[in-house]
Order: structure tokens, then C-alpha cells, then sequence
């Protein structure tokens, strides 16, 4: 009997070995045949071949077109900031890089399933108009943007100077119907303003400085250099760093802003890519050229990418206080690929990371003080940046703009005027108790 009950037991155990080594065999087969190119690509010639023989209009398609449409396809759904970029597509790429093109001035993106305004560039035909960050895009010259990808509407905004375009969004909660007609123009970006829009950076009181930043080009670390240098000869104590509505740029320039404000080996930023790549690693050279002027850096929901670093990087060293409202949150890293035919791959390669190995991506930065602002308030900022804005509207309206206040900015100069003012006290009673004891020190030695 226990022989039996052995031999059964013995049976039953070799018998669930070969099912669960069946089944181990059978899904590892599985996989390699999902992760065999060969075979993949076996069925996209198949399936390609079958389109040019049997679709009803396959001789208006070229295997071009089904190839570049796959590509799109494949890189699309990676995520929303990858793309595969016909020739045409990547030299508009090229012609922004350099800082001018032309379109409207909108720098867009995905966000809550809808294409959205990340912030209208200053200057610019939308501007103008009074296009917001945060507008959602609904139509295109009366097409639908529900299913646009971003360079599909990029394509459709951007176009000869003087051509018109219309574009139809919606605004707030609950949304508001919005069209603007607007003429495309050559789109000049410019990066580092007083608080004027011009270049004077005079020192304002209390001695605050104010510099503004629109975007990060080329020239933007050493504009502002040249900026901070004027107002520090004037006895700079505080600054105001403006980055609101600033949708981004190039790493290597916000990371020489940082540096400016940074002892050597500080980090300021941290990228890490797929698994098994090592890390990079960004920092301060030791250049710290400001160490005695205290910072807010000013945001809202339209700084985004590289002025979520300079956010990010100076809020997490303690070296400036963030003020304003949450941050677009666009912390990946775009790697451009040129391809042999004229073509690009734009991939998302990694992630950026501030100090403190908080991720930026999709979470944005959140200010140290939240200062909301109106639409009314926004709308109002908007204008009075736009060249030839105020001048633009009708006296009353134009006193009811002026008469709106900038309150981001009002509480920076408060911040910083109350960290002068204690400054300035701290100093004023060290002082007195220096004079005391040197008083009491004189008088115990001349008894």
C-alpha cells in the first residue's frame, strides 16, 4: 500500500514538473518570437505587400508613404514628445533652433488629453491677440485637433509670413469658446528683458533687480550675465528671476545660469535614460558670481522644461524662494536622430531630476509661496508685454489694464524687501551689542 501511494505521489509530482516546465518552455517561446526581428519584420513586409495589392486606393499609395506613416505610428505611441520627422518637418526643427521661423508664436503640447498652450511666445501674433497658457486648441481652420498630434498642428499653425490662420480654443472652467484670427509673421525669439521689455536693467527700489527670461537660446546665459553684472554695479541686494511663461529651451544654457548662482560642485541637474545607461550628472563649475543677492524665482503653469531646472535646482539648494503657481511639469530629455534621407527621430531618452532626485516630468515644481493669479490678472500681464498691446485698446480699457496689478510680482518685492529690511536690522543690533561690549571691555580695564 505505501508502496503505491508512493509511486502515485512520485507520478503526479513528475507529471506537474512537465506542465510547469511545458508551460515555462511554451511562454518563453512566446517572447522570443515577440523579440525575433526577423520575424516582425517578416509581417510588416506581408502586411504592407497585402495594402499594395488589395486596398481600393493603393495605387495613390507609395511605399514611401506607407513606410513613413508606419514610423509615425510606431514612434507616436512611445510617448508624446517622441516623433518621427518627415524632412520637411525637421527643417522646421532646425530653422526654430536657430530663432526664427514662421507661425503664430505658440508653443504647444499635450495635457489632459487636449492640445494645449504651454505659454504664447512674447511679441508674437498670438500674444497679440491674446492667446493664454492654457488654452485648449479645438479647431484649425475649422478642422478638428481632437486626434492632432503636436507636429501635426505645428505643421498646420506655422507657414508663410502674412498668411492667415484661425484658430478656435477653449479657456477656463467652465470652457469658454475662443477664435482668433491671426496672420503668421517671422517669429524672433528674444530671451532676457527688464521689466520694461527692454535692456536698460535699472535697479528698482530697495535695490531689487528684475530680469526677465523668455526662453533658453542660444545667447541666453551670457545676456543674462551681462544683465546681472549692470544691476550688481548699481548694489544689487535682491533679484527677481521671471520665467513665467517660459516654455523651455537648451540644457547646456540653464545649466550655466545655475552656475551662476552656485559654489563648485554643486549639482544642478541629473538625467537618467533607460536601464543600464549610467547617469549624467550637471555641475556648478564654481563660478558663484552673485554669493550676497538673495532670489525668487518667479513661475506659473507655462514655465516649463529648462525653467523647471533653474526652479527645480535653485529651489532644492535653498538658493532662491519659488514663487507663483505650480509649473507645466515637462521634464524629459528629446535626442534628435538625423536620418540618411533628411528625416529625424526625435526620442525621449531620459528623464531630468533636480538635486534632490525629485522627478520633473508630469509633476512640475511646486512653489515654495502659491500666489494665484486671475485670468483677468493674466490677461492683463499678457497685454502690457505685448509690443504695441496697451496702445491697441480703447483709453478706458487701456486705464482698466494699467490699473491691474502684477500681484506675483508685487509679492516677490515684498518677500524681498522684508529679507533686506531684517538684513538690515540684524546688522544695525550686532552693531550695538559690538559697541557695548567693546564699552564694557574699555571700562573693566580702567579699573
Amino acid at each position: 500500500m505505501k508502496k503505491r501511494l508512493l509511486y502515485v505521489t512520485l507520478v503526479t509530482v513528475l507529471g506537474l514538473n512537465l506542465l510547469i516546465g511545458a508551460q515555462i518552455y511554451l511562454n518563453t517561446a512566446q517572447a522570443a518570437e515577440k523579440e525575433n526581428i526577423y520575424q516582425q519584420m517578416e509581417l510588416f513586409m506581408r502586411v504592407m505587400e497585402r495594402v499594395r495589392a488589395e486596398h481600393v486606393d493603393a495605387d495613390k499609395v507609395t511605399y514611401q508613404d506607407l513606410v513613413h506613416s508606419a514610423l509615425k505610428g510606431m514612434v507616436n505611441q512611445l510617448d508624446p514628445h517622441s516623433e518621427y520627422m518627415e524632412p520637411r518637418k525637421y527643417d522646421n526643427l532646425k530653422t526654430e533652433a536657430e530663432g526664427a521661423f514662421g507661425g503664430l508664436g505658440i508653443v504647444i503640447g499635450p495635457r489632459d488629453g487636449a492640445l494645449t498652450v504651454i505659454t504664447p511666445m512674447e511679441d508674437s501674433p498670438a500674444a497679440q491677440a491674446g492667446v493664454l497658457a492654457g488654452d485648449k486648441l479645438i479647431r484649425i481652420d475649422g478642422v478638428s485637433a481632437e486626434n492632432m498630434t503636436v507636429e501635426d498642428a505645428a505643421l498646420k499653425l506655422r507657414g508663410e509670413p502674412g498668411t492667415e490662420v484661425t484658430i478656435t480654443v477653449a479657456r477656463g472652467t467652465p470652457a469658454e469658446v475662443k477664435e482668433f484670427k491671426l496672420k503668421r509673421a517671422i517669429i524672433k525669439v528674444g530671451t532676457v528683458k527688464d521689466s520694461a521689455g527692454g535692456r536698460e536693467f535699472k535697479l528698482g527700489e530697495h535695490k531689487i533687480g528684475y530680469v526677465r527670461i523668455t526662453h533658453f537660446w542660444e545667447q541666453t546665459a551670457s545676456e543674462l550675465e551681462a544683465a546681472l553684472k549692470k544691476l550688481q554695479g548699481q548694489g544689487m541686494e535682491g533679484l527677481i528671476l521671471d520665467v513665467r511663461n517660459n516654455p523651455g529651451g537648451l540644457l547646456p544654457q540653464v545649466v550655466s545660469i545655475c552656475d551662476m548662482f552656485l559654489p563648485r560642485g554643486q549639482l544642478i541637474v541629473s538625467t537618467e535614460g533607460p536601464p543600464g545607461q549610467k547617469p549624467e550628472e550637471y555641475k556648478a563649475t564654481g563660478r558663484d558670481q552673485f554669493p550676497g543677492v538673495r532670489i525668487v524665482v518667479l513661475v506659473n503653469g507655462g514655465s516649463a522644461s529648462a525653467s523647471e531646472i533653474l526652479a527645480g535646482c535653485l529651489q532644492d539648494v535653498g538658493r532662491a524662494f519659488i514663487m507663483g503657481e505650480q509649473t507645466f511639469g515637462k521634464g524629459s530629455v528629446q535626442t534628435v536622430f538625423p536620418l540618411p534621407d533628411g528625416s529625424a527621430l526625435r526620442l525621449t531618452t531620459a528623464k531630468y531630476y533636480t538635486p534632490s532626485h525629485k522627478v520633473i516630468h508630469e509633476r512640475g515644481i511646486a512653489p515654495d509661496s502659491v500666489v494665484p493669479m486671475t485670468q483677468e490678472e493674466e490677461e492683463a500681464l499678457l497685454i502690457k508685454r505685448s509690443t504695441g498691446g496697451l496702445e491697441s485698446l480703447p483709453e478706458a480699457e487701456r486705464a482698466k489694464v494699467m490699473a491691474i496689478r502684477d500681484v506675483q510680482l508685487d509679492r516677490a518685492v515684498d518677500f524681498l524687501r522684508a529679507m533686506t529690511l531684517h538684513k538690515a536690522r540684524v546688522g544695525r543690533t550686532s552693531g550695538e551689542r559690538g559697541a557695548k561690549l567693546s564699552a564694557a571691555q574699555g571700562s573693566t580695564s580702567a579699573q
